[in-house]
């Protein structure tokens, strides 16, 4: 990927939460949500975080937005090192970072109406008032599918695609160049996904926004990521352009989650992949390869060396950290 092009930039991101014990609170050990997580991404691309529920996606975007403080790693929004940036250009830097919550129900507080929630950050950042306001809250509303009337109703008078197209608007508020897209489909109807996903889709080619599309179903992300990457247990175990990882997964975890995908036709057979036991806790993952005690093709080598991310395949940009496949 060109480099001038690459509107994110994550370097060995880490995120470890202390675990205190005793009477004292001593630190007794660390919880390693993110371990050394590195990609990048191009301005009006997106990007698709997938991984089961406690690999450390969400936690991910929340780091790259300084919503949770990072343990060790960079980020760079536009060549800019957000971490070490003081609070007043932090502050401009936030609109242009912006974030869609997972649950629509929750995410929208529920004695503010529609207008005063898209219309709040407009507030906060003394960016339009009164008339001008309203035409700005009206205009979003329509850009999601909503009408202008809508603007003085409350959030349980609507359903739940409805209310995440609110979240959607309230995140366009400010214009942003990058979205992290925290799960937001995963509350929805398989009906409302495909409309929520389209909606994404179009505005992403309208505003040339650049998402961070975090899930933890590779059907889900397959028809809006120009890449992919699959988390385990705080690590990135594979990254590949989108057709090249559905078309040739270079990494078991990756298979297993693609083979649980649904085919749409009955006549084509496909081997499921069945993942065995739980996730290991993120406090004491297992030695060598994380995700060996469940591989269907660990060898002895998996439980005693991690495996780097190194290309696989003939694509230089599809890695994969596994010691089995080439």
């Amino acid at each position: 990927m060109a480099e001038n092009n690459n509107l994110i930039i994550v370097n060995d991101l880490k995120t470890h939460f202390p675990v205190r014990k005793g009477l004292f609170s001593k630190v007794h050990a660390y919880v390693k949500a993110v371990d050394g997580v590195s990609f990048r991404i191009q301005a009006g691309r997106t990007l698709g975080l997938v991984g089961e529920s406690g690999c450390g996606k969400t936690t991910t975007g929340r780091t790259i937005l300084r919503l949770i403080p990072a343990t060790g790693g960079e980020v760079f929004f536009q060549n800019k090192p957000i971490f070490t940036l003081p609070p007043v250009q932090m502050r401009r830097i936030r609109r242009d970072m912006q974030l869609i919550f997972q649950d629509p129900f929750g995410s929208l507080n529920p004695r503010m109406t529609v207008g005063n929630i898209v219309g709040e950050a407009l507030t906060v950042h003394g960016i339009a008032k009164r008339d001008e306001k309203r035409d700005q809250i009206a205009l979003l509303l329509e850009k999601v599918g909503l009408s202008a009337h809508h603007m003085s109703r409350y959030p349980h008078e609507f359903s739940g695609g409805q209310r995440q197209r609110i979240g959607i608007a309230r995140a366009l508020a400010l214009n942003p160049k990058f979205i992290v897209c925290d799960e937001p489909v995963s509350a929805l109807d398989v009906s409302i996904q495909s409309q929520i996903i389209n909606l994404l889709r179009d505005l992403q080619r309208e505003f040339h926004l650049t998402y961070l599309f975090i899930a933890h179903d590779l059907a889900v992300v397959e028809h809006i990521s120009d890449y992919v990457a699959v988390m385990y247990l705080g690590k990135i175990v594979e990254y590949a352009r989108a057709p090249d990882l559905y078309s040739n997964p270079q990494h078991p975890y990756t298979m297993a989650l693609l083979s649980a995908i649904p085919q749409p036709d009955p006549h084509r057979s496909s081997r499921r992949i069945v993942l065995r036991g739980e996730v290991p806790s993120p406090m004491n993952p297992p030695s060598g390869c994380p995700y060996h005690p469940r591989c269907h093709m660990a060898v002895e080598r998996c439980k005693e060396e991690l495996p780097p991310l190194e290309t696989k395949g003939d694509e230089a940009e599809h890695i994969a950290s596994c010691w089995v496949t080439r």
